[in-house]
């Protein structure tokens, strides 16, 4: 980390819910309790996944990768705030919070073009079936799920750096319950316009031409299928885009709230709620929008444990 024009700052505090002391043990409890499922929520896919060889197919594919993503974005922002809640402990380090920033970048980018892959995915499933052996080879899955992978690192690998290269001069109380770009970015003493410039830019890039991509795939999935003429094939595949439509919707809604509004906009309670949706209710809430909406994930499960409880009796 570039810690040149870095002067009085060695450490950041984060309040967390320090206005509500009296919430504290509460507040504590109720995130660990949503942290642990969502651990066990989303290793139960991967863990399914992995096992049941019917579902090695793009689809559950990319899901098994955005549920390791999911676990991996709650577990980089989730413990800290554990830890504060729990203690007296609200700082975290000059290079913790540079660490943390980012693979909340990473970590977040790379969901943004993964949730595009599986959007593809669709699109292709539906609208061109006969083709999709060829659009959706394993080199092509390959190549997305890389593509993804490596947006994310490239804008962490600019943005961090860039950010914690500023000078912060004494002001190190962060508004926020982790160490997003906004929040930070508000304690430099320098000229930050141009990171300004690029940071917009680059939000429209990494959020807004990957949804308008999805909103472009679902608009022409939702044509196919009110042109199909069966009845249970509609309601498959309406089934399957529901799921990660659902995921879309939370995912995205909170992040071009958080990162294209107004600056004049924000508050230090509606970025803390918003920050708390992407980063425990989408993890959350993903493995059971999968779990109960999907009937092949279902049955993968029951065979799994039926042959977990056949191997035990023997």
């Amino acid at each position: 980390m570039m810690r040149g024009n870095q002067s009085a700052v060695t450490d950041f505090i984060l309040p967390g819910f320090s206005n509500f002391p009296e919430l504290q043990f509460l507040l504590f409890v109720v995130f660990l309790i949503i942290y642990l499922i969502i651990l066990v929520g989303n290793m139960v896919i991967v863990f399914i996944i992995t096992l049941e060889q019917s579902l090695h197919i793009p689809m559950y594919l990319f899901l098994r990768i955005l549920s390791i993503l999911e676990t991996c974005f709650s577990g980089t922002i989730v413990p800290k705030m554990l830890l504060i809640l729990s203690t007296d402990h609200k700082t975290i380090s000059f290079a913790g919070c540079a660490v943390q920033m980012y693979f909340i970048l990473f970590l977040g980018v790379t969901e943004c073009f993964l949730l595009c892959a599986m959007a593809y995915d669709r699109y292709v499933a539906i609208c061109n079936p006969l083709h999709y052996p060829i659009f959706m080879s394993k080199a092509v899955v390959t190549k997305l799920t890389a593509g993804s992978v490596m947006s994310g690192t490239v804008i962490a690998i600019i943005q961090t750096p860039w950010v914690f290269s500023f000078p912060f001069c004494g002001h190190n109380k962060v508004n926020h319950l982790f160490c997003e770009t906004p929040p930070v970015l508000e304690l430099v003493c320098g000229d930050t316009f141009l990171f300004e410039i690029y940071s917009y830019i680059g939000t429209v890039s990494v959020v807004m031409l990957p949804f308008l991509m999805i909103l472009l795939s679902y608009i022409r999935i939702l044509y196919t299928i009110l042109k199909m003429s069966s009845t249970a094939g509609r309601q498959k595949a309406f089934s399957t885009c529901a799921s990660h439509l659902t995921s879309v919707t939370l995912f995205y809604g909170p992040a071009n709230l958080t990162y294209l509004q107004p600056k004049a906009s924000y508050t230090a309670e509606s970025k803390e709620l918003l920050s708390l949706a992407y980063s425990l209710l989408t993890p959350l809430l993903n493995p059971l929008i999968y779990s109960l909406r999907i009937s092949e994930m279902k049955g993968a499960l029951k065979k799994i444990l039926r042959r977990k409880l056949c191997s035990s009796k023997l």
